[in-house]
């Protein structure tokens, strides 16, 4: 860890631009945090649980809940807020769409629930890590809280031995291996004591004068701690706790008392309070992008594989190729990729995303070596090529993307990081004739590779 911090450590300052070509963005972007306001933990064990996750590099954020009926935008079209990408397919006045937004509780009624195919599907993908939506921020849980009725445990599911959803989709990945993440909304819209029925709700936030109702506000801070508490002792064991909605902040829901007895029976806990600031982001999220530079702190890309988390009908989902090209380019800055995908209302992943997905796993198979377990390199990019580094910094692997429709070219050339010795392509594991001609690399590739990234690695001259 302190070998790799100290590699780039002049990037710390970077620049927080997103890279909009590779974002695709649709939508609302999570603010980013500064990389000066990184607070590296000082807790061993998050430290060592941090290195790990950062191995895996590939992971998958499933949104799931009231919004997969109507295949609509998660929980945002109940927010009255005037902006673009919050829309409403119903007609209807405002505190009547609420009403029927709240109604699809009595609709969602999965009962092709299989657990076990999405994470055969993610497993399949060359994920490594996962997180499923315990709540968003609409109040709707997926798991069967004691403390609200407001469940997918308490509609027409609620006979269905397997009514408590969210323990399902953990215990599924578990036994697959899978580093596990919570995700959880902070806000609740739900709730009376956030959206309080006596006021109108005009924005995403509280829609009272704490110091006018300060019983309301203890009793949210209440509610929210006890269902960080429960999912953190009910729910098996969990690697990551991952907090949406940065408008509320960890300290107003009691996140360090949650983190300390959470850190009990889950040692090494990493906490994700995105967009704030401090100690308890132990890894920055940028949303729907990718950071303009490399930088050298943990992070992650968190994008969507269709233009929205959740599941909508008819959606034009990212190319495979898209995908790989996403990766590298997140791993040779310093970053994870969090894959959004959106199970449908009736429980099952679609055949169009399997499709898609398990192209990306076929590639990762022949070519994971350039991925996962991987580390920075100071010279991480040369055009249309991304470097990433063996922990030991000896080893190199060259990621050459590839545009849907390209064809991959006879030669590839780069300007940094000079092989010492051999370049072998770990498509088909084949030697590759290389020279170095005026300081350029100059690759010759072997006849017959797919038209797809191509992946290699070599040694480098000190």
């Amino acid at each position: 860890m302190k070998n790799w911090k100290k590699i780039v450590g002049c990037l710390a300052g970077a620049a927080l631009a997103l890279n909009m070509n590779a974002q695709q963005v649709q939508g609302f972007v999570h603010e980013q945090s500064k990389a000066t306001d990184y607070v590296w933990p000082t807790d061993p064990q998050v430290l060592e649980k941090l290195d790990k996750w950062q191995d895996l590099k590939f992971g998958v954020l499933f949104h799931w809940g009231l919004y997969s009926v109507p295949g609509i935008v998660e929980s945002w079209s109940i927010c009255s807020e005037d902006v673009d990408w919050i829309s409403r397919k119903e007609n209807l006045p405002y505190v009547e769409y609420k009403k029927w937004y709240f109604g699809l509780k009595d609709k969602l009624n999965p009962v092709n629930f299989n657990p076990e195919q999405w994470a055969e599907v993610m497993e399949d993908a060359g994920m490594k890590y996962m997180l499923f939506t315990s709540k968003h921020h609409d109040g709707f849980c997926t798991f069967d809280s004691k403390y609200t009725d407001f469940s997918i445990a308490n509609g027409p599911f609620k006979d269905n031995p397997r009514k408590d959803v969210a323990y399902h989709v953990w215990d599924a990945f578990r036994k697959k291996g899978f580093m596990m993440g919570c995700y959880f909304s902070k806000p609740d819209w739900h709730t009376e004591w956030y959206w309080n029925p006596y006021y109108a709700t005009p924005n995403r936030h509280h829609n009272y004068n704490v110091k006018q109702h300060p019983q309301w506000w203890e009793n949210y801070q209440k509610y929210t701690e006890n269902q960080l508490n429960e999912l953190m002792s009910n729910y098996g064991h969990f690697d990551i706790l991952w907090l949406d909605g940065g408008w509320v902040t960890g300290e107003q829901v009691n996140l360090d008392r949650v983190l300390e007895k959470a850190r009990k029976v889950h040692p090494g806990l990493i906490s994700v309070d995105r967009s704030i600031r401090g100690k308890n982001e132990n890894y920055q999220t940028p949303e729907r992008g990718i950071p303009e530079k490399q930088l050298d702190y943990p992070w992650e890309s968190c994008i969507t594989l269709s233009h929205d988390w959740g599941w909508v009908p008819n959606a034009p989902y990212k190319s495979p190729q898209t995908v790989i090209n996403l990766l590298a380019e997140i791993c040779a800055k310093g970053g994870c990729f969090l894959l959004g995908v959106g199970p449908t209302a009736d429980g099952i992943i679609e055949q169009p995303i399997v499709e898609r997905l398990h192209e990306v796993g076929n590639w990762l198979r022949q070519n994971g070596q350039a991925i996962y377990n991987t580390r920075i390199t100071p010279h991480y990019n040369d055009g249309n090529v991304w470097f990433t580094a063996d922990k030991d910094g000896e080893t190199l692997y060259a990621i050459y993307t590839v545009a849907d429709g390209e064809t991959v070219p006879e030669t590839i050339e780069w300007t940094v990081n000079i092989p010492k010795g051999k370049v072998k392509v770990l498509n088909n594991g084949k030697n590759a004739k290389t020279k170095v001609k005026d300081g350029k690399v100059i690759v010759t590739l072997p006849k017959g590779l797919k038209n797809e990234p191509i992946a290699m690695q070599f040694k480098i001259k000190k």
